[in-house]
């Protein structure tokens, strides 16, 4: 049985948390319910109801948000309320229970080209994954079944699968407007199918849930900290809308040189590689100066 992990995070409306899990809850369904009756249908919101603060429950892919009465604060309940949501879902507390069969969820999913000529971003209309993965062959790819029936393509080189797109970079033998439509027809049904897209233990496994991150980040020195953070802030984004992701991976304090990798479609990319590497040694010698020195970007 797979763990369960919850985490706490803030949102813009001071009376609303939420509570996020490494695994999903819902298959692409939310659900709100405003009060104990409401939620005949979720034996977890009617026990959150119990809460004598609690005034609204919101249940959807791998979080609950919980809306809040005024008289409690959050920050002095919402670590109590995050264990209570753990216990119960490591318990195996039924989390929605329907009476019928789930519907088909209707999916769309559009095909973006990437500054990568070899690598083309699916983009679905639905969160399809709660953190980041990478898979270069069929062997990595156990832990998705997704990825290992794209790897039986064989113009498939590698699957890059983030919170709601699947960037794949394929082979030579093969030209997009040849595959692009067979491409995304086949993630389309594969999403309906409401089949994991990931296995639930592949968060943990590749060390991918908030706590690991956390504990992760925590052990780095000062400097490699203050490069995660300006990655996180400035680099990641505009990535990330070109289906790729930079990822730290360390800082040699006597040479001052950072090294990174560079994953989906920013990996092997002719003109971004070059680019990206000068971009992010600019602005980390900008906002760090004579702390960094050179930067070294390695294709996933």
């Amino acid at each position: 049985m797979n763990t369960f992990t919850v985490s706490v995070q803030e949102t813009s409306n001071d009376s609303i948390v939420k509570f996020e899990t490494n695994q999903f809850l819902t298959k692409h369904q939310s659900f709100e319910f405003g009060n104990i009756d409401e939620a005949k249908l979720s034996p977890l919101a009617q026990q959150l109801f119990y809460l004598p603060f609690v005034k609204k429950v919101y249940i959807s892919g791998n979080f609950i948000a919980v809306e809040r009465f005024d008289i409690v604060s959050w920050k002095d309940v919402q670590d109590e309320v995050a264990e209570q949501i753990q216990t119960y879902l490591n318990n195996g507390g039924v989390v929605i229970t329907e009476a019928e069969a789930p519907k088909k969820v209707p999916v769309t999913v559009y095909a973006e080209a990437t500054p990568n000529p070899a690598v083309m971003k699916f983009v679905a209309n639905k969160k399809i994954v709660t953190a980041l993965f990478e898979f270069t062959s069929i062997d990595e790819a156990k832990l998705s079944p997704l990825a290992s029936e794209l790897f039986h393509l064989p113009f498939v080189k590698s699957v890059f699968i983030e919170e709601n797109y699947v960037s794949i970079t394929k082979y030579e033998v093969a030209e997009w407007q040849d595959i692009t439509i067979e491409l995304r027809e086949f993630i389309k049904k594969f999403i309906e199918s409401g089949k994991d897209i990931v296995l639930p233990e592949a968060v943990e496994k590749l060390e991918q849930t908030t706590q690991q991150k956390d504990s992760n980040f925590e052990a780095l020195d000062d400097t490699s900290k203050e490069i995660v953070n300006i990655l996180e802030e400035y680099i990641k984004p505009a990535v990330a809308s070109d289906g790729g992701n930079i990822q730290f991976l360390s800082y040699n304090e006597e040479t001052k040189n950072v090294s990174v990798l560079l994953q989906g479609a920013c990996s092997g990319c002719p003109s971004s590689t070059f680019t990206l590497k000068n971009g992010i040694e600019n602005i980390l010698k900008q906002m760090l100066p004579n702390k960094v020195e050179m930067v070294e970007a390695i294709n996933g």
